[in-house]
């Protein structure tokens, strides 16, 4: 191949890891008239804004401080500040973990989505408008789809091809891993750790009393790139998938199991109503209701295009643990018996899922 060549695939690459992603989100504080931002960056499923950008949209005040390497900005909670690459947000002797570091693309630093929806607010104590005209999830490239996007779809819709009256193998994703810690609570408690080990637990249920094989994303501390991440997912035999993460919170109150599926046409209640629920959301509704009967706290089945979710009709449910910023849930993942009793219940409920997809064939 000529250095011509090469210089031309090269920069043709450049291009498309580096374009924008031709997406644009409406932002504005709640009641307030929408203020468009149409630089909006794709990175690993994640959608970034240039916090300047958002700054200007909400009437808020920041500004680099290139001596320290920081933002700074000012909230009702007193002076916060980030830094490219953090995976906290520091506000005065707080600090509050990120879920995705922000970054500097293309000469600006740029925070992911979930800062405006979920650290911006918290901060300012109002609520915040946002519309992605472009969800990550939709965004498209110019040509075809990348081959892991493929595999991803592929992977996660080919168990419709079959006529499956039962469980015949679950996947199980531990979250993080290595270098990637995720949230970072109390006590420095590191969230890759805390699913690790209920990933162990709830495995153990699972081939004890339904007698189905169990394929964990990772099963010991060590990082993970998506490729390897879904290989557990791509068993032939796999009828279920689970996601395991544990999460943290601006607010120490914050607390619970949350259980997340992809969107479908109308909400997870809504669709329990009319009788019509796919077999994401009748997962997710067991277990939540069998967490509900052992005492748990969990909320509402929530529906959200989230890039670990994939797409298709593989039964997918993500789990989050509970909140690793608030002592009682942190208490409760750290103990040994108190983690058995949350497998138990998630256990409880995929059974009862397994029993009613037998009763349906």
């Amino acid at each position: 191949m000529s250095s011509r060549i090469q210089l031309l695939i090269l920069s043709i690459l450049f291009l498309c890891l580096s374009s924008p992603g031709y997406a644009a989100v409406e932002i504005a504080w709640s009641g307030q008239k929408p203020k468009l931002i149409s630089e909006v960056y794709n990175r690993d499923g994640v959608a970034y804004l240039a916090i300047d950008d958002v700054m200007r949209a909400l009437r808020l005040k920041g500004r680099w401080y290139s001596v320290d390497h920081r933002y700074r900005f000012r909230t009702p909670m007193g002076r916060a500040s980030l830094f490219p690459g953090g995976t906290y947000l520091r506000v005065g002797d707080q600090f509050i973990p990120l879920d995705h570091p922000p970054r500097f693309i293309d000469g600006r630093l740029r925070v992911p989505e979930d800062f405006v929806l979920v650290q911006l607010p918290a901060l300012t104590g109002n609520s915040v408008y946002y519309r992605n005209l472009n969800p990550v999830g939709e965004v498209k490239s110019p040509g075809d789809e990348s081959a892991l996007d493929q595999l991803f779809a592929f992977l996660l819709r080919k168990k419709n091809r079959q006529e499956v009256s039962h469980l015949r193998a679950i996947a199980i994703d531990v979250g993080h891993g290595g270098s990637d810690s995720g949230v970072i609570g109390l006590t420095g408690v590191k969230e890759k750790d805390v699913v690790l080990e209920f990933a162990g637990q709830l495995e153990r249920l699972i081939k004890m009393r339904l007698g189905i094989p169990v394929y964990l994303s990772r099963d010991g501390d060590y990082t993970l790139d998506r490729k390897h991440r879904l290989q557990a997912v791509s068993k032939p035999d796999v009828d279920a998938y689970l996601i395991l993460h544990a999460q943290g919170h601006f607010t120490p109150a914050a607390h619970g199991v949350e259980l997340y599926v992809r969107p479908v046409a109308a909400t997870a209640d809504d669709r329990l109503r009319a009788g019509d629920v796919d077999d994401s959301t009748r997962l997710a509704l067991d277990a939540r209701q069998a967490l509900l009967d052992e005492g748990f706290t969990v909320a509402e089945v929530h529906s959200a295009n989230l890039l670990p979710l994939g797409r298709g009709d593989l039964p997918t449910v993500m789990i989050e643990l509970g909140y690793l910023t608030n002592t009682d849930d942190l208490a409760l993942l750290r103990d040994g018996e108190a983690r058995q009793m949350l497998a138990e219940a998630i256990f409880d409920g995929l059974k009862k899922y397994d029993d009613d997809t037998r009763s349906k064939k």
